[in-house]
């Protein structure tokens, strides 16, 4: 399957009919969580509509971690057996990433400020995901400091296998310290904690972010490999004229070899 995935020309006619399904179904299934929790989704009972930011909240929180999971599988691959097209995906997917983590930490703060009277606080959950914004902006600044992009993504490759062991410390960090977040009430061995009412508006967002992800993925691998494929056409299209002043020098001094 690795190897199936490994031809470009494949993956492009293969993203070329998905990436319509992914935006479209992403704009429908968003839409519809949307309107299920601002609308039909009722208050809670202590916080009010300010637990409405949870819908927002919670599935950046969880694509902010899978993407990052993503990034460090992807890399991992491409040291590994040095997949063609997986450290174009870790690429593209570390922005998206990114922008799904500072959603999940402008929401969670805008969520702390009436819940917890303070805008910010070093709770060990929030102080870990701010690291994970870090780590994506420190490998999407790695892999774009050097001229080759090879070395680049070896070194950026490296970094994110690296910060793959802030994962379970976010995820964990409530389980192991006393912070202010609450423990997991969606994705625990007993079940969900959290009522139906509002657990279904929740799934919906999520699988609306992950479409909206996809979409994305798709959108940027394609822009990078269509990037590089110009990049080779310029540097197949120079070689010929830099040769030619060397050959006409060669003919007019034949004594220069």
């Amino acid at each position: 399957m690795i190897n199936w995935l490994a031809n470009p020309a494949r993956f492009t006619r293969i993203s070329t009919r998905t990436l319509p399904w992914c935006g479209w179904g992403a704009v429908v299934v968003i839409a519809a969580g949307l309107y299920w929790s601002l609308m039909l989704a009722p208050p809670d009972y202590q916080q009010g509509d300010t637990v409405r930011i949870m819908f927002i909240h919670v599935p950046a929180a969880w694509m902010a971690l899978n993407v990052y999971l993503l990034v460090a599988v992807a890399s991992a691959v491409a040291l590994v057996w040095r997949h063609p097209l997986a450290e174009i995906a870790a690429r593209a997917a570390a922005p998206i990433g990114a922008g799904f983590t500072l959603i999940c930490l402008a929401t969670g703060s805008l969520w702390g400020r009436p819940m917890w009277g303070a805008w910010w606080v070093w709770d060990a959950r929030l102080t870990s995901v701010l690291i994970l914004f870090f780590l994506y902006l420190g490998y999407m600044a790695l892999v774009n400091a050097f001229d080759d992009p090879s070395r680049g993504g070896k070194a950026g490759s490296v970094l994110a296998l690296v910060g793959v062991v802030n994962l379970p410390i976010i995820k964990f960090s409530v389980d192991w310290w006393n912070t202010l977040h609450q423990p997991a009430s969606v994705m625990r061995l007993g079940g969900p904690k959290i009522d139906t009412s509002m657990l279904v508006p929740l799934l919906i967002m999520a699988a609306g972010f992950l479409l909206l992800f996809l979409a994305l993925l798709l959108l940027r691998m394609r822009t990078i490999l269509n990037e590089r494929k110009a990049m080779a056409l310029r540097l197949n299209a120079e070689t010929p004229s830099s040769r030619a002043p060397r050959a006409a020098m060669v003919a007019t001094h034949p004594g220069a070899e």
